[in-house]
């Protein structure tokens, strides 16, 4: 059974995707062992208080710089035993330090389908904003690994929505995390924890 730890920083609404596929058995051979989240009052540390897992809150303006901040990171994950780190809404970019401790083991979702509208700057609603903007026909949602460059790591898993006439950022925003994050990272998680992905010349593959 692997430990599973979620970091977070807002609501948690896929934090709660992951809890909801734990309940109902989607994730099998893992468990969320703990939250950590990078500020005080996020609702997302009371999802996980009402599902009994642990939260400890390492908030991020306590610490003068990125470097610092993911020591206090690493050194958590390292107690909390970690097999698996989930980026859920987690606002902060984490120091080479982290990435280079938990090589292919930590996983982000962003809200867009990679290379297009990610890297530093993209984030939330501006995803969607940009993507609008482009006027793109399908837009959607891509889990990948983490490394050393934001939104740079292996791709796992991707799938998309049709972008409809008269959206607004919010309105794709909504429909991307409900039809393609809520499924794809609970999914992803999942066969992380049943060692059915393999990553080879730096591409990740579903072994099915």
């Amino acid at each position: 059974m692997k430990n599973i730890c979620v970091l977070v920083s807002g609501g948690g609404t896929n934090l709660q995707a992951l809890i909801d596929a734990q309940n109902d058995g989607i994730i099998k051979a893992g468990r969320i062992t703990c939250v950590i989240s990078s500020k005080e009052g996020a609702y997302a540390l009371e999802r996980a208080k009402k599902a009994d897992i642990p939260t400890v809150v390492i908030p991020r303006r306590e610490y003068a710089d990125s470097r610092s901040y993911s020591e206090a990171i690493l050194e958590e994950l390292n107690r909390q035993k970690a097999d698996l780190v989930v980026l859920a809404g987690f606002m902060t970019i984490l120091d080479e330090c982290v990435t280079k401790a938990y090589p292919y083991k930590i996983i982000n979702v962003h809200p867009a389908l990679i290379p297009s509208f990610c890297g530093e700057g993209y984030y939330g609603l501006k995803v969607h904003e940009k993507a609008l903007e482009y006027g793109v026909k399908v837009s959607g949602a891509t889990v990948h690994f983490v490394n050393e460059e934001a939104d740079a790591g292996a791709i796992i898993m991707q799938d998309v929505v049709k972008v409809e006439n008269g959206d607004t950022p919010e309105i794709l925003q909504r429909r991307i995390m409900e039809n393609v994050e809520w499924k794809i990272l609970p999914r992803t998680v999942a066969l992380f924890c049943e060692d059915r992905i393999t990553v080879r010349d730096g591409k990740a593959y579903i072994d099915l």
